[in-house]
């Protein structure tokens, strides 16, 4: 699992990451739109400590595959706060 979110992670810089990610598209529908595989959960949203982003992914490998994509798109669009990987104790799917 990972959990990024922190002062410089603003919804609008969140909005431009996914345009990047997406290649312009400007929003993930599906897990078939991220540039990696592997995504079980994403979900995105305010918190009171900044804009917080939570994923899920399927294997600790998947989520470094994402990393690899993430941080050059982080750094450029100025989102310095760091991400937190969790390893999941469960998880529950419908």
């Amino acid at each position: 699992m990972l959990i990024h979110e922190g002062p410089t992670l603003t919804q609008e810089r969140y909005d431009e990451i996914v345009r990047r990610l997406t290649g312009g598209l400007g929003r993930m529908e599906s897990t078939d739109d991220w540039p990696v595989s592997g995504l079980l959960v994403h979900v995105a949203g305010q918190s009171p400590h900044g804009f917080r982003v939570v994923d899920v992914w399927e294997s600790e490998e998947a989520c470094q595959r994402f990393a690899e994509v993430l941080k050059p798109i982080l750094a450029e669009v100025g989102v310095t706060d760091q991400a937190v990987v969790y390893p999941p104790h469960a998880f529950v799917s419908a």
